[in-house]
């Protein structure tokens, strides 16, 4: 399965500012300004390697220009020691914004990649690692919206009309975290399905008929879930392929919970019966074997040949199917993000 690694930095709205017999403070304010749009420049970066790369070093290597484009920004800030005037709250509350979201994006990740390399080892697991990179992002945009605060302040300290314009930057960025977002849920919608497909096959390939009944009964019950799920889910725009690649996967599953398992249990269940008789027929001498149990122990050889053969083709029917299952909705997946999200 590929997950994707989106940390999202929301930066302020450029600006134009319209000073009432302050140019100066105008002034310090467009420094700032211009700092903060290079970071964003940088976060666009990586956004957008995040988007349409398969190279995970050119994804790690923007984020660690994301990163210096933050240490180089925090080094200007903090070199104006009077900000404005000796008015030093604003400067103060940007160079704690970007304090903690270099502290997030630097050593928090390093967190998050532990946690990404087991999430997909279960449900609970993933939905950790999720939980824990959408909480990085909640403590940027909380660190952010005092920053906000603290620019708006400043303005109406000195009588400046701020007035806020969307950013280039900042509408492709705010575009990209809505498509990952969508991408994301519709990602644990099929996740849970999937791992506990993955719960059934190791059950079957230990015998264990017990883990395979019970697999089966959650992965139907997943299934179930999750289709009801999908009905509440509209398309991204017009675009509806999250919702139909999910809505097959999840009939797939279902369909391997109510027919497949079931076909492999009774073959195992046949074995089973098979075995026994063999070893019971052998446990005996030939004087004391009888004629009903020679001609019923030929009957299951002829049969277990023919069992064998139809659950291989069945199984290898099923693991082609399922693989390209998981294929088609990893390659939609990819083409959702990287037509969504703006290139550039």
């Amino acid at each position: 399965m590929k997950k994707r690694l989106l940390i999202t930095l929301v930066f302020f709205a450029s600006i134009s500012l319209q000073a009432q017999e302050f140019k100066t403070p105008v002034d310090y304010l467009n420094y700032i300004g211009k700092e903060q749009e290079n970071i964003s420049r940088s976060m666009w970066k990586y956004t957008s390697a995040v988007a349409h790369s398969k190279s995970a070093r050119r994804i790690d290597n923007t984020r660690k220009l994301l990163v210096k484009s933050i240490q180089t920004a925090s080094k200007k800030i903090a070199g104006l020691k009077d900000g404005y005037q000796g008015d030093v709250e604003y400067r103060n509350q940007i160079l704690e914004y970007l304090s903690i979201s270099e502290k997030n994006i630097n050593e928090e990740y390093d967190k998050i990649i532990d946690m990404q390399e087991v999430a997909e080892q279960s449900y609970d697991a993933m939905e950790a690692y999720i939980m824990t990179r959408d909480l990085v992002n909640k403590k940027i945009d909380a660190e952010n919206e005092k920053a906000e605060l603290a620019q708006k302040n400043f303005c109406a300290k000195y009588n400046i009309t701020l007035s806020e314009n969307t950013s280039e930057l900042g509408q492709k960025i705010k575009i990209s975290n809505e498509v990952f977002a969508y991408h994301t849920e519709l990602y644990l919608i099929f996740f849970k399905a999937n791992v506990t497909d993955l719960y059934l096959s190791n059950a079957i390939e230990k015998n264990d008929i017990g883990g395979i009944q019970q697999n089966a009964a959650t992965l139907v019950q997943y299934a179930n879930e999750g289709l009801e799920k999908l009905k509440t889910v509209k398309p991204f725009g017009t675009d509806n392929s999250m919702v139909l690649i999910t809505k097959k996967a999840l009939e797939f599953y279902k369909k391997q919970g109510e027919q497949f398992a079931p076909k492999v249990v009774a073959f195992m269940m046949f074995n089973e019966k098979f075995e026994a008789a063999k070893k019971s027929l052998e446990s005996k001498s030939d004087k004391d074997r009888t004629k009903e149990e020679i001609d019923n122990y030929n009957t299951m050889v002829k049969q277990v040949n023919k069992e064998i053969d139809t659950y291989n083709k069945t199984n290898s029917a099923n693991f082609q199917e399922k693989n390209a299952i998981i294929d088609q909705w990893n390659n939609t997946g990819e083409t959702f993000i990287s037509s969504h999200v703006p290139v550039g």
